[in-house]
């Protein structure tokens, strides 16, 4: 499952130039050109989807670099302490979503159709 660059790209749900901001910043290997052109394989891409999973959970650059130089080696209890501080920052962060969900719910409630004047947008807010 050799790929060129832009079939590799595509794979991974990302653009050439992403592919290439990842290499330059040592997160995804450049492979050696074959037949002129470089080619990605199977290992390539798993790599490159797990990038951009760690993205989506709120992982650094730098802290991606770091898991997946983690996951070459025994060092277990730092990709432990790595995951639990990004987890408990996604924890705060849906605390937070989920506050605003329900402010959200409540301007809905406060300016229902039927009820007449302004709608008490700060106060849904609980400013």
């Amino acid at each position: 499952m050799d790929m060129t660059i832009g079939k590799f790209a595509k794979a991974g749900d990302v653009g050439v130039e992403t592919v290439r901001f990842y290499q330059r910043r040592g997160l995804l290997p450049t492979p050696p050109g074959r037949d002129g052109a470089r080619r990605y394989g199977p290992e390539e891409l798993r790599r490159l989807k797990f990038i951009r999973q760690a993205q989506t959970a709120g992982f650094t650059l730098e802290e991606i670099r770091e898991l997946l130089e983690l996951d070459a080696g025994d060092d277990r209890e730092s990709a432990r302490k790595l995951a639990r501080v990004r987890l408990e920052a996604l924890d705060a962060r849906l605390a937070e979503l989920e506050q605003a969900r329900s402010s959200l719910r409540r301007l809905l409630g406060e300016c229902a159709s039927g009820k007449s004047g302004p709608c008490p947008i700060l106060s849904s807010f609980g400013i």
